[in-house]
């Protein structure tokens, strides 16, 4: 890495971190406006899920073939378009006030964040590769909570206030912020790597199954902090709050989630101690998760959700860093975000139709914490595969 490219990483970093903002604002809308959606479209909590899970859907097909887009059309070109796309969804669904807008335009503007986040995970790898690499997307991964906060507190009282177009044209008009920001001011880091990324770019053997392992980790983690954002409102709702405070609260959660998620990574660069880190990270989550569901005093649970629901972010966000070098990272990054969308796709799907069958929403809690044991399962697994990994190369 070059010096000027070591000076500016961390303006770099900022840079990417508010863009990605743009698109965790965007995703959060619907369940923030929820209860304004359900009203004026006159649908139910699990049509609420499914338009939830839409926005990530398309994540399924392109992440495998972010990366390869991106290699040749350009990092920053292809970023550029999927806020483009952003933009388009958003607009679609703030002018055009039809349930199947809603859909087309939660499809659309998912598309255009799936090129955006896979890309931009790389970007932030190619710049910080063996330099606080933990820190670095611990930082980055933040801009999720930090985004889905400001949605939560700040969309529900713009809806009650004016309207749900008014709320919408806000979330479109963040986005294409973003677009001017990253057109303006980003430049990649020095090429070389790129140069060798074309010659070499399959998965193989263990590293394909260690990729996979890694996703599957990412996924079922960020599913169970879905569920705080995507059903907390609602399970606070049945409790008898109304939707600015049930938003409010939950929202205290990922203001907290955006201090515990950098902590985690640096306490794991600088200790050394990355998977120490990321086990007790998941396991106090799951615990304080299931306690959430069951306890009264909501709002206290809500900040305990959030002190401890950062800590094993930017450790497992390292983890694909351990098995990918530069020749096969692109396509690396792109299988892991499959995994990650598969599952975070069908979480809020799932977490709807139970806590629909079972009458009870404090249900998705539950759910939450059995995906992050399983998280820590998936880990053992991944260590086995690391080291084979690197046995073999």
């Amino acid at each position: 890495m070059r010096r000027g490219n070591h000076r500016n990483r961390w303006g770099v970093l900022a840079l990417l971190f508010s863009v990605r903002l743009s698109m965790a604002f965007q995703f959060q809308a619907v369940a923030a406006l929820s209860p304004t959606i359900m009203r004026d479209f006159n649908v139910d909590i699990a049509d609420i899920g499914l338009l939830i899970g839409l926005y990530l859907s398309p994540g399924i097909v392109l992440a495998f073939s972010g990366g390869k887009i991106g290699k040749r059309f350009g990092d920053k070109p292809t970023v550029l378009f999927g806020l483009v796309l952003m933009v388009c969804g958003g607009m679609l669904m703030a002018f055009w006030l039809t349930w199947g807008a809603q859909i087309g335009g939660r499809l659309l503007a998912g598309t255009g964040g799936v090129l955006i986040n896979v890309l931009m995970s790389k970007m932030v790898t190619d710049w910080f590769e063996g330099k606080e690499i933990a820190t670095a997307m611990g930082i980055f991964v933040n801009s999720w909570p930090v985004g889905i906060a400001l949605a939560l507190v700040v969309l529900p009282p713009i809806a009650e206030a004016s309207s749900l177009v008014v709320a919408l044209s806000l979330v479109t008009g963040l986005a294409f912020a973003g677009l001017l920001l990253l057109g303006v001011l980003y430049r990649s880091p020095a090429p070389a790597g790129d140069a060798l990324a074309t010659t070499q770019s399959n998965l193989t053997g263990t590293t394909l199954m260690a990729v996979i392992t890694a996703g599957l980790i990412w996924g079922l983690y960020n599913a169970a902090l879905g569920m705080i954002f995507s059903f907390g409102p609602a399970m606070l709702a049945d409790r008898g709050w109304s939707n600015s405070e049930a938003s409010s609260a939950t929202s205290v959660t990922l203001w907290l989630v955006a201090i515990s998620v950098p902590m985690g990574g640096v306490i794991a660069d600088r200790s050394g101690k990355r998977n120490l880190v990321l086990v007790v990270g998941l396991l106090l989550f799951a615990v304080t998760l299931i306690i959430a569901a069951r306890s009264g005093a909501a709002l206290l649970m809500f900040v305990m959700l959030g002190l401890v629901g950062g800590l094993a972010a930017g450790p497992i966000m390292s983890l694909p860093s351990a098995v990918l070098h530069i020749e096969n990272r692109a396509v690396g990054m792109g299988l892991f975000f499959t995994m990650f969308y598969l599952i975070t796709v069908l979480a809020p799907w799932v977490g709807s139709y139970l806590a629909a069958a079972i009458g009870r929403t404090s249900i998705t809690f539950d759910m939450g914490a059995i995906m992050l044991i399983a998280c820590c399962a998936a880990l053992w697994l991944f260590e086995r595969l690391a080291k084979a990994s690197s046995r073999s190369e």
